[in-house]
């Protein structure tokens, strides 16, 4: 892979200042509300092919009470009178430089798409074209990252998606090479990766390596699955039979992943070491999605699904303490609880039954091997087109380490975040509780039809545990953010705790 070299110029310095009042008010934006510090590490030029900007890819430190980040803004100059043919987008517009140079966020400005389609390393099968470009179109409302959808970018002239990461990370961005890797081994119900660019860049311990962008297929005409639901719930019609085609495309999902990036026995077996794995109480969970916005919304309550009062499968004397990874599982509920109740009053009376259910859990065996995951699902990350299921968005949590991103974990956290996502839809198309169990019942029905390895009993607490552990972190956030909105995870978690 060839990696572009981050430098620093003199007026990276004078960017990043004009920068410094803009940042707060975009979504992806991971210190809002704080006082943070923003500075330049340096950046990349590339060359518009038009010349009709220069193009800069700045990349800053973000400095705050909440940690430490990396952000990537392209951005394009032009002086200070523009031509007739290239007049300022109040869209995109950042500000003026003290010299009168006019500064804009390359996202959506066609100077930088040409600029990078020229120099992004490609498909050799899938070459890119930067000369038949038409007018971009920046996805809204996303939150992590800026979508840019480029007409004519991709082979034979079709339309191609660039995602731009914004939240930068150190090693290889999972959304790059996990549909990489599922592609390769034949799994088609992912947008293949058609370009990529990736870059090295100072950091406190030395240079790291990381992406920029990607740039994937476009599935003409799809819709986004929130989106889809939510009207879907909104008319008041089933969501059944597309839930049951979606469980079964998740399933498939992960014995794909599991062909296409095996993990070692010691990583799939092992409990995660204590000295690294994430707590529920640091400060580097992302913003949830809004439930509002069908291109980022996450999961939401929950209606018990029929098996979940299957009986927990007996065990004997020899088992009864249960297995290293039962016990990590049951821990990592416990501070989950501990953390969400210390900030939502409403959860205290939930402590017995939250710490039951962690006794059962405790004693299970047999879980199921660890694996690689999309560590992120929802219905905002589905698309249906061709009348067919895609998955998108396998970057995981973005304000996540890469190291814990990618690190293996049971499959049925992905279908316990798409389970929860049905609530939410239902929440915003003002349908009732029974449309929801009936889009969780067929999503578990075409899920276990394509996994039949698990237990169906030891499935039902697994899954109503890493459930519980969703809606806990959802009541967190509605708190903070949401008030009006607390009510649906509380309710999830009431349905999960009778």
């Amino acid at each position: 892979m060839s990696d572009r070299q981050v430098s620093h110029e003199p007026r990276d310095d004078a960017l990043a200042a004009l920068l410094g009042p803009w940042l707060p008010h975009r979504r992806w934006f991971p210190a809002k509300g704080t006082d943070a510090r923003v500075s330049a590490l340096g950046g990349t030029s590339l060359a518009d092919p038009q010349a009709e900007a220069d193009v800069r890819v700045l990349l800053l430190r973000v400095e705050s009470g909440s940690g430490e980040s990396v952000l990537q803004v392209p951005l394009t100059l032009r002086p200070a009178v523009d031509s007739p043919d290239a007049p300022d987008d109040p869209a995109l517009l950042v500000g003026t430089l003290p010299d009168g140079t006019r500064v804009r966020d390359g996202a959506g400005d066609p100077a930088f798409l040409r600029a990078w389609l020229a120099d992004a390393e490609s498909d050799p099968d899938s070459p890119v074209r930067s000369d038949q470009l038409g007018d971009p179109r920046v996805i809204s409302g996303e939150q992590s990252n800026t979508s840019v959808i480029l007409p004519g970018a991709g082979p034979g002239g079709r339309t191609a998606m660039l995602k731009v990461f914004r939240g930068l990370s150190a090693g290889e961005n999972p959304d790059v090479d996990v549909p990489r890797a599922l592609a390769r081994v034949g799994w088609e119900h992912v947008p293949r990766p058609l370009a990529w660019m990736s870059a090295r860049w100072p950091d406190r311990q030395g240079v790291v390596h990381g992406h920029l962008e990607v740039l994937s297929a476009f599935v003409p005409g799809a819709q986004d699955g929130f989106e889809l639901a939510c009207e879907v719930a909104g008319r008041g019609e089933s969501f059944a039979d597309l839930s049951r085609e979606l469980g079964e495309v998740i399933a498939q999902m992960h014995v794909a992943l599991a062909k296409a990036l095996p993990v070692d026995d010691d990583d799939a077996t092992r409990d995660p070491d204590p000295t690294d794995a994430p707590t529920h109480s640091r400060a580097h969970s992302p913003a949830h999605p809004d439930p509002s916005d069908p291109t980022g919304v996450g999961p939401g309550t929950t209606v018990r699904d029929p098996e979940l009062d299957a009986e927990v499968p007996e065990h004997g004397s020899a088992a009864e303490h249960g297995s290293p990874a039962a016990h990590d599982l049951a821990r990592s509920l416990t501070e989950r609880y501990a953390w969400a109740a210390g900030i939502v009053p409403q959860l205290a009376e939930y402590r017995e039954a939250v710490h039951s259910l962690a006794d059962r859990v405790r004693i299970l065996t047999g879980l199921p091997d660890r694996q690689r995951v999309h560590g992120d699902l929802h219905l905002g990350q589905v698309l249906r087109g061709d009348d067919t299921w895609y998955v998108l968005d396998f970057e995981g949590e973005p304000l996540r380490p890469m190291s814990e991103r990618t690190r293996p974990d049971q499959p049925l956290r992905d279908a316990a975040g798409m389970l929860r996502s049905f609530d939410y839809a239902a929440a915003v198309g003002s349908a009732p509780d029974a449309w929801t169990r009936v889009a969780r019942e067929a999503f578990w029905a075409g899920y276990t039809a394509e996994s039949s390895v698990l237990d169906p009993a030891l499935a039902a607490v697994l899954l109503r545990t890493l459930e519980l552990d969703k809606a806990l972190y959802e009541a967190v956030y509605e708190a903070r953010n949401r008030p009006d909105w607390l009510p649906i995870p509380l309710h999830g978690i009431e349905r999960l705790l009778a």
